[in-house]
Parts: C-alpha cells; structure tokens; sequence
C-alpha cells in the first residue's frame, strides 16, 4: 500500500467546525453507540467532515478526535489507513474516481484514465487550473456487469465509452453535474441485457395473483371436460350374472327346498381354546396344555400409567396450589408511592406481572432489590413462573435502577434495560 500523507501546510485551513446540520447529525450519530464505545463513531464522522468541505484536513481529525475523546495519532491512523478519505484538496465541482479492477480494465478503464488525463491534469490527486476537477484511479467499485465505470462523489456512471465520459466533465465542469443521468451510459436498464430481456419476459407469468387466476382457469376448463365424458363401468358387476340373482340361492344346478339344505347343514363345533392349546402328544410327547414362559402381559397394560398398575388406584393429580398471602415469607409491602418505580424497566417484568407486583404492595426498585432467597422462592411460587427471578436476576436489576437509574443499569449490563 503507498504512502498517505496529509497535505501541506500551505493548503492546511486554520479550523474546522461542523455546521449547525452536520453538529447535529453527529451527536445522534454519537448517541448511537454504547457508552464506552463511541469511538466507533469515528469513520462516519470523518467521512460527514470529508462531505462538508471536500476532503479531509488536519484541523478536521482534532476537531473529530476532540469531540470523541480520542488521541490526534489514532484519528490520524484511520484517515490514513482508508483510501476514501481523500487528504489533499480536490475538484469542488467534480472529483473522479476511475475503476481500474480487472474487469473494468479488460473494458477499457484505461482509455477513460486518458480521458481523464487530457480533460483534468496528467496526474492523480491534482486538480486543474480552476481548482473544479479532480481525479484517481481506484479499485473496484461493484458494477463489474456494466463495466467500464467511473463514481463522482456518490453516483455512479457505467457503461462508458471515452467520448461519454468526455462529455460528462464538461457538464460538471460547466456546473452541469446535478442534470448527468447515473447508471448505465448506454440506455439499458440497471444490469439487464442491453438487447432487452431474455428470460421472465412474461410479467403474467411472475405474479402470483396472475398465476392463480391462470390455474382456477384451467381447473373449470377440466372439470367441464370432465362432465361430458360418460361414467366408466370398469369394476362393476354385471347385474344379471346367476351369483347376484336374488332368485338363486345357489350356484348348484340341483335345486332342493330350503327346510332339505338347512337340515343337511352341519353347525361348526363350538371354540375350546383349551384344547386347542393343548399340546399334540405326537410332536411333543406330552399330553397336556401348553406352557408359555415369554408370554407377554395384555397389550393394555403397556398404555396405564405405573401408579395404576397391580391394583393401585389412580392418584388425584392437582395444580400445587399458590403460596399463602399470610406466609411469612412474603414480601413487605408499602403504601403506594406518589410516584411509583417502573419495574417494567427490569428485564422478566411486564405489563401484567407489574399490576401483579404492584397488587402485592411491590411498587419500587429498593424493595426487589432487598429480597432474601425466601422471599424470592414465594415470590416465584406466587407467580407460577418458576426460576425466573433466578434466572433473569431481577434483585441485580433492581439494585442497578435503585442505585442510579438507567444511567447505573447502563453501566453494570453495558444495554439500557428492556
């Protein structure tokens, strides 16, 4: 990386100070930052001082490091680290910056440098005679597709030829600047294809509500289609076939009464599952029933609860009831202050568990923050959300706000509260 110095001191201003709009902004841009921490404000702030007066000056890195409580050097090392920080004076009416990456050179970055050279000064970081134009070549500036590129300030100009860009440092040198189109040079849009598009060209196709429509269409269509065409008969059976004539009782061809065939009937043998299960003396040489030492117990029992099972009843199962307003255990209460504490502000207590403390005569900070362990435990058991006095530390909190408000909790839990 080269060598970033300041400008000379001959170029050097005497002072710096924001105006009235950029003071403002910077300290809400301050404020953004934890406490502790708004040293981290610093590149914002200088790159609003760089916008203000066109680049970055000596005073304008004590005056940033002065509001920040930080060391000249250290202010010093961030504007000469970052090459968007410009250190010497540049074009009021133009300063540009000129893609040299791969891509960009492969277009013909190089022939815009020429440009730049001819039009502005035939070396980076000078201006020109009037003191109106300036410009650099940079690394890539993220418009690879519309290559090759040039950015003036904060816009970007892509898709240039030499002539093109020609043409727009005479319009910012004439003051022109504001009335230059971004983007592409060329007439595409964005990043599209400069022959127009090539894929999702119908818009009916991409919206859904389009596409919803496009399917109730054809849903109506089939089932119209579907009421024209006949009912199939495959699976069903022929009505007069002899197996369903009620008339026929039998596929038999020799017809009997109905008294002959049910008194010719045999009943099948009633179910003996003892013997059934008995062994056969020919197989296992015993005549007896058979033993069955893996046999597993009704399936039902699988699904009972242990405590029912081998005759015991069902134990009655009730909500542990709350802890008694007259435990001694329970939390002082006070008379309702003038102006009570927002233990909304403690992390774990919302709206209604506030109404709840406040219901108990808990109306300040001071009394969370004296609770013992017993109290706590009540306290917990009172709200039926067990552990979280535990877990979210409310005495901690409360002890934070009582101690110094916000500005105390702040300090021990590096957040506001809530």
């Amino acid at each position: 990386m080269s060598v970033r110095r300041l400008a000379e001191a001959s170029v050097q201003p005497a002072s710096f100070a924001f105006n009235k709009a950029n003071t403002a902004w910077a300290k809400q841009t301050i404020k953004k930052y934890p406490v502790g921490r708004q040293q981290s404000a610093v590149i914002p702030l200088l790159m609003r001082a760089q916008e203000q007066d066109g680049w970055v000056t000596r005073s304008a890195i004590e005056h940033v490091a002065d509001m920040l409580d930080m060391p000249y050097i250290r202010v010093l090392e961030v504007a000469t680290f970052y090459t968007q920080f410009q250190l010497k004076p540049v074009g009021t009416r133009a300063h540009v910056q000129v893609c040299g990456t791969t891509p960009c050179m492969l277009r013909g970055s190089e022939a815009l440098m020429d440009v730049c050279r001819s039009k502005i000064h035939a070396e980076q970081f000078h201006t020109n005679e009037d003191g109106t134009l300036s410009w650099e070549e940079v690394e890539c500036l993220g418009a690879c597709v519309n290559a090759p590129m040039v950015m003036i300030f904060k816009d970007a100009y892509e898709d240039l030829t030499p002539e093109r860009l020609a043409e727009i440092i005479d319009e910012f040198e004439a003051g022109k600047g504001a009335s230059v189109p971004t983007g592409p040079q060329n007439g595409r849009t964005f990043s599209a294809p400069q022959s127009g598009l090539t894929s999702l060209t119908d818009e009916q196709a991409v919206l859904k509500s389009t596409r919803d429509k496009a399917a109730k269409t054809a849903g109506k269509s089939q089932k119209a289609e579907a009421n024209q065409v006949p009912p199939t008969q495959a699976a069903k059976p022929k009505t007069d076939a002899p197996e369903t004539n009620p008339a026929i009782k039998s596929p038999s061809k020799v017809k009997v009464s109905a008294s002959v065939e049910k008194s010719a009937s045999v009943k099948a043998p009633k179910e003996n599952r003892a013997a059934a299960d008995k062994a056969d003396p020919a197989v296992e040489k015993t005549d007896k029933g058979r033993t069955h030492p893996d046999k597993h117990a009704d399936a039902a029992s699988a699904f009972k609860a242990p405590e029912t099972k081998k005759g015991k009843p069902a134990a009655k199962t009730e909500a542990a009831a709350a802890p008694s307003l007259e435990d001694r255990n329970r939390p002082a209460a006070v008379e309702r202050p003038a102006q009570p504490d927002d233990l909304k502000l403690i992390s774990g207590v919302g709206p209604k568990l506030e109404g709840v403390l406040n219901g108990l005569g808990i109306y300040t900070y001071a009394q969370v923050a004296s609770w013992k362990k017993a109290e706590r435990d009540w306290v917990d058991g009172y709200l039926r959300f067990k552990g979280r006095i535990e877990r979210d530390d409310w005495v901690k909190q409360a002890k934070a706000l009582a101690k110094g408000g916000e500005a105390e909790y702040i300090r021990v839990f590096g957040k506001k509260p809530r």
